[in-house]
């Protein structure tokens, strides 16, 4: 979906998208404009900061469904589709602001790193996606953010943001009875925990966890 991928870390500014073109409507906020001549029109709604849109042929009266299917390649299938995704990068570029990280709780323990232990994640694999946390002073890491598939660690087949942090052995073993924490994605097992960061443990929790994880790395 072209509107995930582009606005999944986006904020929507609801008084920009009014001066951008957005009309309300109760709760709706409704942005349309021609395309091709005029021969297509894109009509993007805002719900809730989730943003969808379509493509209705003009003379037809029928949404227009080509563009996205990844196997339709012709070019005009191809100029319809880069026409929309470059109205949804205008949209992106002048209706809203950026967070860090996709989930809530994620940009929370986020801002909550930065004011504890003065730290900013860096992401080290020329991505925008996954993050370490290091000691100031000793460089070692206390924790990682990372983009996976649920499925790395449940059944579920969907994305999510998980975090990993160092903890006692002892302590590991208890937490994985509990429901929400994981065995260590992509990191030693026996001293590495993750969870998703998706409001299913409190944030007071979590954060007791990073500090054990920060001691650990003095």
């Amino acid at each position: 979906m072209f509107e995930e991928e582009i606005f999944k870390k986006s904020i929507i500014d609801y008084d920009k998208c009014l001066k951008y073109g957005f009309v309300k409507e109760q709760d709706i906020y409704i942005y349309k404009k021609d395309i091709l001549n005029n021969e297509f029109q894109v009509i993007i709604t805002i719900t809730n900061n989730i943003i969808k849109g379509k493509i209705i042929e003009k003379e037809l009266n029928e949404e227009y469904f080509n563009y996205r299917i990844e196997n339709q390649i012709g070019e005009f299938v191809n100029n319809i589709r880069d026409e929309y995704k470059k109205i949804l990068l205008d949209i992106k570029d002048k209706c809203t602001k950026s967070n860090t990280f996709i989930y809530p709780q994620t940009n929370r323990i986020n801002n909550w790193i930065k004011d504890t232990f003065s730290n900013n994640p860096e992401f080290l694999w020329d991505d925008d996606k996954n993050a370490v946390y290091r000691h100031d002073k000793t460089k070692k890491w206390y924790g990682i953010i990372m983009e996976i598939n649920k499925n790395k660690l449940t059944k579920e087949n969907k994305l999510v943001e998980v975090m990993n942090v160092k903890l006692p052995p002892d302590l590991i073993n208890d937490l994985l009875k509990k429901e929400g924490f994981y065995k260590a994605y992509h990191m030693n097992k026996k001293y590495w925990i993750s969870f998703i960061l998706d409001d299913s443990i409190k944030d007071q929790e979590l954060e007791e966890l990073i500090n054990i994880s920060f001691t650990l790395t003095k």
